[in-house]
Parts: structure tokens; C-alpha cells; sequence
């Protein structure tokens, strides 16, 4: 039987054109496709800025950067996410720590976040920057999330790295709303792909200027920035310490090419996650809960073995998964619980809702591409299994 990835980019003739294009023009890189595809992002989140990176972790490096983060600092986060949530504030010499959990939507816990706020400024450990995941695609609860940065404050970087097309109140996530900064992630088994890309949007005029420096090697041109006279049409200054994160124009093709499908993309796994609802619903699993606030663009659809009520543990559960060549997966392992933040001193019981989590929950297939016959399979593989 053929493998059945957990996620797949959806490739079309009009994206490839797009490339061979780039190919054949006079610009490879800094020409006129990236510009374009952050239009595009700004038009669709209807946000005043958006900049394109290389990746979505050099994003968030910029706008940890962007916000002030250094030595001293504390950035809190979501346990539940790839690495890169945390390592960005790492990157700038701060302490990163984790909030708890919600239950029901695995994202981090506004009422979880309240009570580590409330301790925290009895200690005087109050967070500089909050990162909020919106895992799978499901938004965090913003607004309550805001609502605690202007009483504690903090600043707050939505990782939207799953939720391009997703909408939070019936708005599109990475309008910035109720954040300083949003993050987007490009990667092949995201929404829309640019190859590898990250995209950093906000309304702040201020800040959009600190992300365009500081993802082109702190260097500009612009003579409102600079702080001496031009010595020339060749003239630039560099007035910061920035890094080489811009994207490429073949990677700015792509993405402006794939955000023309993007909502497209959204009502097919819409469809798929219809039909795991109604097909997984009478097994010993929990479906995936969704708010009534939220429109998610399910990057993930993740199930969670309900404990003591299946054939197989999760373990074995997963192994049988994959020898039916159906690709599963597991996001996330808690960050915490990964070696490297260990020896900075975290312990496993930390957050038991994480880890009760971890111990329970398996990605399966969800993609654009994927066909019903292809869906009914991994149904009908997990109704033997479980």
C-alpha cells in the first residue's frame, strides 16, 4: 500500500511557473516577488505591514529582537509546539518558561496564564514577552490573552505558524489585533509553502521598521535612518546588528503563487476534517475540540487516545499506525522534556496537562491533496486498530 504522509505541499503548473520565471529573470534575490508576497499576506490579514524572512524561526528571532528581548528578560510560551516557539527568546540571552495548557484545545490557557501572572508579580518575574501557539491552526484565546498584557505588561508574538487562512472572531489571524507582532510559517507541510519562509506582520510602524533592518544585516538606505550625510548614490549605513534572514525571490514566487489557492486550501481540509468527525467519532479517542470563536485552517488534525479505553497503548497504537504505511505523528513532545532544556533545569510533572497530553495524542493524515479513498483508509486502519 503507498505511504500516506501526515502532511504534503500542493504543488501546481501555475507555482512551477512561478520559480521558472524567477529562473529567468534578472533577479534571483531583492527583486519585486517578495514584495509581492507580502502584499498578498497584508491584503489577506488585512494588516498594515508584513516581511518576508527565511524561515518562520528567524521570524521570530527578528521580532523578539524587534520587541527588546535581551539579557534579564522572561518570554513565556506554550509548552505544546515545535522548539522554535522558545528557542527564539533563548537566542536573545532571555529565560524562556511555560504556561499551561487548555485541556480541550490544547493551546496555552488564558486562565492557566493569569494565575502564573499573578505569582509572578509577587516574585517580580513578570514575563517581558508572551508567545502564544496556535496549534493546528486553532487560535489562541486572544483577546483574553490581551486583555492580561495591558494589566501585567507584556508584550505578545502570536506563533501563527499553523494558521495562515485561520480566522479568530470571524478575522483573519495575523491582522494583529490583539498582538505587537504575528508570525507565519511556509513550510512544505504548512498551508501554503515557500520552500522553507516566514512571514512577520504588524501595525506598528515602529516595530515594522526594526524587523526590516534586523532581517537584512541592520543595513539600510534610507536616509531618514541614517546618521550620517550620503557619501554617494552607493551609500548605506549599517545602524544595527542584524542578520541575513531574508528570503529569496524563488521562495517569494512560490508563496505569492500558493496564496492564490490558500483559501482553496482550507475548504479541502475542511472536507477531510468533516470526514474524520463523523467516521472516528464512536471510537475510544477525543476529536479535536473547537471553539465557537474560531475558524481553524487545520494544519493538524490530532486525536487523543482516550486512556485505558483502547486495544493498544499509545506506543503500539502509533507503531500499528505506521506499519499500515499511514504516516502519523506526534505534535508535540512538551518542550521542557527535551534534553537541552533539561539541563537549564526543568523537570518532567511540570505541567501534567502537557504531559497527560503527550502521552496520549497522534497527528494523522490532513492535507489538500489527500483523497477520500486515502481518508477512508486511515479510517478504516484505525477502527481495526483501536
Amino acid at each position: 500500500m503507498s505511504f500516506i504522509p501526515y502532511g504534503r505541499q500542493d504543488i501546481n503548473a501555475e507555482d512551477i511557473k512561478s520559480v521558472v520565471d524567477v529562473l529567468n529573470s534578472d533577479f534571483l534575490t531583492q527583486g519585486p516577488k517578495v514584495p509581492l508576497f507580502e502584499k498578498s499576506i497584508s491584503d489577506y490579514t488585512n494588516v498594515k505591514y508584513s516581511f518576508a524572512f527565511n524561515s518562520a524561526t528567524s521570524a521570530l528571532h527578528v521580532a523578539c529582537l524587534a520587541l527588546g528581548v535581551g539579557e534579564g528578560d522572561i518570554v513565556w510560551t506554550s509548552p505544546i509546539s515545535f522548539v522554535a516557539s522558545a528557542n527564539c527568546a533563548l537566542y536573545c540571552g532571555a529565560t524562556v518558561d511555560f504556561v499551561e495548557i487548555d485541556s480541550k484545545t490544547y493551546n496555552l490557557c488564558p486562565q492557566e496564564l493569569e494565575q502564573k501572572l499573578i505569582q509572578a508579580k509577587k516574585n517580580n518575574s513578570l514575563p517581558k514577552v508572551v508567545i502564544p501557539v496556535h496549534l493546528s491552526g486553532q487560535s489562541c484565546d486572544m483577546e483574553k490573552i490581551h486583555k492580561l498584557s495591558k494589566e501585567y505588561g507584556f508584550k505578545i508574538i502570536e506563533d501563527a505558524s499553523h494558521a495562515i487562512g485561520a480566522k479568530y472572531q470571524g478575522l483573519p489571524i495575523g491582522n494583529c489585533k490583539y498582538s505587537d507582532i504575528c508570525i507565519f510559517s511556509f513550510h512544505p507541510v504548512k498551508i501554503i509553502t515557500s520552500a522553507e519562509g516566514g512571514m512577520a506582520t504588524t501595525n506598528s510602524s515602529e516595530l515594522a521598521t526594526k524587523l526590516d533592518l534586523l532581517r537584512s544585516h541592520g543595513v539600510t538606505r534610507d536616509m531618514n535612518l541614517m546618521e550620517n550625510e550620503s557619501h554617494g548614490p552607493w551609500y548605506y549605513e549599517q545602524v544595527d546588528l542584524g542578520f541575513n534572514y531574508r528570503m529569496t525571490e524563488l521562495q517569494g514566487a512560490l508563496g505569492a503563487s500558493q496564496m492564490n489557492r490558500l483559501d482553496e486550501f482550507i475548504i479541502s481540509r475542511n472536507e477531510v476534517v468533516k470526514m474524520y468527525n463523523k467516521q472516528l467519532s464512536n471510537l475510544p479517542v477525543t476529536l479535536p475540540y473547537q471553539e465557537s470563536f474560531n475558524d481553524s485552517s487545520w494544519h493538524l488534525y490530532i486525536i487523543r487516545l482516550n486512556s485505558g479505553k483502547t486495544k493498544f497503548n499509545h506506543l503500539e497504537t502509533f507503531n500499528k499506525l505506521r506499519e499500515a504505511n499511514i504516516g502519523v505523528n506526534l505534535h508535540y513532545m512538551p518542550i521542557y522534556l527535551q534534553p537541552y532544556y533539561q539541563k537549564l533545569g526543568f523537570k518532567p510533572g511540570y505541567l501534567p496537562k502537557a504531559e497527560k497530553y503527550y502521552s496520549e495524542a497522534i497527528s494523522i493524515p490532513v492535507y489538500s491533496t489527500i483523497t477520500k479513498e486515502q481518508v477512508q483508509r486511515v479510517c478504516d486502519v484505525l477502527k481495526d486498530i483501536l
